[in-house]
């Protein structure tokens, strides 16, 4: 999956649906083959983001409201709730989770489950730090400062988890999504999740990937003694 690097907007610019790069997203650079139709959605939604990012930056979380969002991104309010039921979910989607799937169902058969969302986890990670490493650094601050976004973003956790299990069903040969399944994919997306926090309390100053090596090497390995 290889990847383009792109500069982001400056900060005081503008950004609406007909201005974003035709390739200036993770989600098209993992999907080529999109339709017009889907690329003209993603161009949307990450002309919302990014006009939202910049007036909280502005502004503050609270301050900014769906309508000034809406003027930024040059949309309707409308619009932006058609793509996004709350400003929460501005902050909190993406396009990931239907890559993740898909990345899923294309890995070696037989690979270790863990393994095989290592790899795709990595290198979503990698592509965002390439892509929009200004916006992942905003997010993952927000998520970790504001409750309103910790509560959805735990909603959003356990409804990527209930598709990511009918995956791991499938890639495990298993007839149904049993409580094994519920529990390896919450432990992986929770682990995930404290990593992002983490990485926003310690003010971004580590690895970001390398954090996320050693959340897959604790879930792998389990936690060791640790020395006085």
């Amino acid at each position: 999956m290889a990847a383009t690097s792109r500069t982001s907007p400056a900060a005081g610019s503008v950004t609406s649906a007909e201005s974003v790069d035709p390739v200036d997203s993770v989600a098209e650079s993992l999907q080529p083959q999109l339709s017009l139709r889907e690329r003209k959605k993603i161009k949307t939604r990450t002309a919302i983001r990014r006009a939202t990012y910049r007036l909280i930056a502005e502004q503050g979380y609270e301050a900014t409201t769906v309508e000034q969002i809406a003027e930024a991104a040059e949309v309707s309010p409308s619009t932006v709730f058609r793509y996004f039921p709350t400003k929460e979910d501005i902050v909190l989607t993406d396009e990931f989770d239907p890559i993740m799937l898909r990345e899923l169902r294309s890995r070696p058969a037989g690979e270790p489950p863990l393994e095989s969302l290592r790899a795709i986890i990595t290198e979503a990670v990698r592509l965002s730090l390439l892509h929009d490493r200004e916006e992942t650094l905003q997010r993952t601050s927000l998520i970790a400062e504001i409750p309103a976004l910790r509560a959805r973003m735990m909603e959003s956790v356990a409804a990527t988890s209930r598709m990511l299990c009918e995956v791991l069903a499938e890639r495990t040969g298993r007839e149904g999504v049993d409580l094994e399944v519920r529990v390896f994919a919450m432990a992986v997306l929770g682990a995930l999740h404290e990593a992002m926090v983490y990485w926003a309390e310690h003010h971004h100053e580590d690895d970001f990937l390398d954090l996320i090596a050693r959340t897959m090497n604790t879930l792998s390995e389990g936690l060791t003694l640790g020395t006085k």
